[in-house]
């Protein structure tokens, strides 16, 4: 299957795993980018440029094909040594670069010049035009059933990829709820180049992650995701857990009250013990609606092959 995405980014299908906290690692990227998708690797879980440098080198020993690194641009104390990571990307030869939360345009220069293709993660139509106007590749367009930060604006898919259809020129992604060959062709009708999977993706065989994450994700329903840090408005979609509930607990107890220090306990150094560990209670960790339709454990080359063989048959059956 031939879009804009796979002209773009030179894949055979137009299938992105997105960044993802300890998850976007280099054994997950190289299968889903040799099973013809575009695999990312998370640019912050690696905490230091040259920790990135050396899981780029990794990933190039496992596939010849393109993939990504994520970078988010997040509001901290600390800052990320951005520059850093731009140069390890870079000086590494990544060709795709995946930005996600603030404005990148302070580091779109750097990638530009080096003919880097940048695709921008956004939660709102006027976010996607921001990143078309100031020079990104593409979008991937997230709507409120996304694992993860949706934003603030609550609109789902069915409205919010043909809104973005309307409104850019430049290519784009659907991600959030996005699981199979009828996601696929859903996003397709409403005008996207292809779709990007996040939650989907932990469910597989390479994603280097706790069996205890995958067996959560297995069991869940689309009944079992909670919204975190409304009061906030840094809006998190997670999977249910006590740890989950008695933050919820405290947002409805503070109400606008409420402060980051409050729930600390809930948020913060929780990934390495989810992913690594496997101690799925332990706090909060982003799990999309799309858990729901997520039912085995496949190898991303069974995956990727399932959904395109089903958006034939689906194609080939109305079209």
């Amino acid at each position: 299957m031939k879009t804009r995405i796979t002209d773009l980014f030179g894949i055979e299908h137009p299938i992105i795993q997105g960044g993802m906290h300890y998850v976007g690692f280099a054994e997950l990227a190289a299968a889903v980018s040799n099973a013809g998708g575009l695999g990312t690797i998370t640019g912050l879980t690696l905490k230091t440029p040259e920790n990135l440098a050396a899981e780029i080198a990794r990933c190039r020993e496992m596939t010849d094909k393109p993939f990504a690194v994520n970078l988010t641009f997040l509001p901290t104390v600390t800052s990320p040594d951005y520059p850093g990571f731009v140069r390890a990307i870079i000086e590494g030869g990544v060709p795709i670069v995946e930005t996600a939360g603030r404005n990148p345009e302070p580091v779109l220069p750097a990638l530009k010049d080096a003919g880097i293709k940048v695709i921008h993660k956004c939660t709102s139509v006027r976010h996607a035009l921001k990143a078309q106007a100031i020079g990104c590749d593409a979008v991937s367009v997230d709507g409120f059933e996304c694992g993860g930060h949706p934003g603030e604006d609550d609109i789902p898919n069915m409205i919010l990829l043909p809104r973005a259809a309307d409104e850019l020129s430049i290519p784009f992604v659907a991600s959030g709820g996005m699981a199979d060959g009828r996601s696929l062709v859903a996003s397709l009708a409403l005008g996207a180049d292809g779709i990007n999977m996040g939650t989907r993706f932990i469910a597989t065989q390479e994603a280097p992650v706790h069996n205890n994450v995958k067996q959560a994700i297995l069991t869940a329903t689309e009944l079992d995701t909670r919204l975190v840090m409304r009061p906030l408005r840094n809006t998190e979609r997670v999977l249910i857990n006590p740890a989950v509930q008695r933050l919820l607990d405290k947002e409805q107890r503070l109400g606008q009250k409420l402060k980051f220090e409050d729930i600390r306990d809930e948020v913060v150094g929780i990934y390495p013990k989810v992913m690594a560990e496997g101690q799925t209670d332990a706090g909060a960790w982003s799990c999309g609606m799309v858990a729901g339709l997520i039912h085995d454990i496949p190898t991303c080359r069974e995956l990727l092959g399932r959904i395109m063989a089903q958006a034939e048959e689906i194609m080939n059956r109305w079209i």
